[in-house]
């Protein structure tokens, strides 16, 4: 059996997202992405993360990766390239272990959305192919190199920066008729350890091409960039995921379920010296719900609070409420209610926050989480909606589905 080492390079010094690579993305740490990746293989052997970072290296065994030393600080600085600590991992495994792999998997953390099958896809191609160095992700490029230009300064004249064969002015010449270009991405490199200790390179000199479909194209450098990637998990794109599969809404929804503290409201209460208290909701939560009941939808509330200002609340957003039921209940309370009104589960949309809300999420065909839910809700969630609970998350989900049913 051929020994094929995962390599997930992780430093601790990101200054552009500090501690970016055990920042929660899409529920699960940065880096359990990748490490979920490698162990959906069934071609890689053994993965390792190499950080110079002991928290990283915690993080990365809870998720089931090996940290058998930590990298020197010299090889994690923010100019360092990734042939030395490649260089470093293999030296002190042969050195420490005995241990040599015949072939490397790079696989970087800022790039976390991987087709299922792209690490066994990309180790095929390297053992099918006796010339191959490596095999590199690639995607089509977005922009063509063809109809670019040096830039020499505002004075100066540009100049172009490729020619093409038979092409006199390939930056007037139409887009089909150029030869396709294709940008490298990080999702994964597959690298023959001779490519590595012999000639020095991550790459050697035969490069061959897994190409991935550009939908999984993702590189986190900022925050903005976060927010937009973890939309595209939301989106129920198929991918390699650290906890479950997340299903898309369903066809045709019949009704929405929601919990009503952290969800209808912003989880907090004001409690006046007479102990009465006050919650604080979204008026414009309230704008959809008799749009959604004309098209047949239903929207309810389910909740374990028992003031009565659950029903106050409903009463005046125009929808059915059940309040006051036990925290462990609201499963089976769900269960009768669908029962009743002989909706089938699958048709059910429930939307949660808190940890009392997972058996609802079981039930129901499609579970979706307030922005500001708990990890443990955020990570069991189909979607996570980009607003607060209280703060236009219903609204947002009501604008979803009736884009769904136009």
């Amino acid at each position: 059996m051929t020994n094929v080492l995962a390599i997930i390079p992780a430093r601790g010094g990101s200054k552009g997202i500090p501690r970016k690579n055990i920042r929660s993305f899409a529920g699960y740490p940065l880096i359990a992405w990748s490490i979920a990746a490698a162990k959906r293989s069934s071609l890689v052997t053994r993965i390792i993360v190499s950080t110079d970072d002991e928290e990283i290296a915690e993080v990365a065994r809870e998720w089931g990766a090996e940290t058998p030393f930590l990298r020197p600080a010299e090889l994690a600085q923010d100019k360092t390239t990734d042939l030395p600590v490649f260089e470093h991992a293999l030296k002190w495994l042969e050195e420490i272990e005995g241990y040599h792999p015949e072939i490397v998997i790079q696989l970087r953390p800022t790039s976390p959305i991987r087709p299922k099958t792209m690490v066994d896809d990309a180790i095929h191609i390297l053992l099918n192919h006796a010339d191959a160095d490596c095999v590199r992700g690639v995607v089509p490029a977005g922009q063509n190199p063809f109809k670019m230009w040096r830039f020499n300064g505002e004075e100066k004249p540009l100049e172009q920066l490729l020619k093409v064969s038979g092409i006199s002015e390939p930056y007037n010449a139409p887009r089909q008729i150029l030869p396709p270009v294709y940008w490298q991405t990080g999702h994964i490199d597959a690298i023959r350890t001779s490519t590595i200790v012999n000639k020095k390179s991550l790459t050697g000199d035969v490069i061959y091409p897994l190409v991935i479909d550009p939908k999984y194209t993702v590189d986190i450098d900022t925050l903005p960039d976060w927010a937009k990637y973890e939309a595209v998990i939301y989106s129920g794109l198929e991918a390699v995921s650290p906890g479950k599969s997340r299903r898309t809404m369903p066809e045709n929804v019949k009704m929405i379920i929601c919990d009503f503290d952290g969800v209808v409201t912003d989880n907090l209460v004001l409690t006046d010296e007479n102990g009465k208290e006050t919650v604080s909701a979204s008026r414009s939560d309230s704008m959809h719900i008799k749009t959604l009941h004309g098209k047949g939808v239903d929207v309810m509330i389910l909740s374990s609070e028992p003031n009565p200002v659950v029903k106050a609340r409903a009463k005046k957003m125009g929808v059915e409420a059940i309040h006051g039921v036990g925290m462990q209940d609201k499963g089976r309370v769900m269960r009768e209610v669908l029962e009743k009104k002989k909706v089938r589960a699958e048709d059910v949309i429930y939307v949660g926050n808190d940890l009392n809300d997972l058996p609802c999420f079981e039930i129901a065909g499609w579970s979706v989480a307030v922005a500001d839910a708990y990890p443990e809700i955020i990570r069991a969630a189909d979607h996570v909606l980009t607003k607060n609970g209280g703060r236009g998350a219903i609204r947002e989900l009501c604008e979803m589905v009736l884009a769904r049913l136009k």
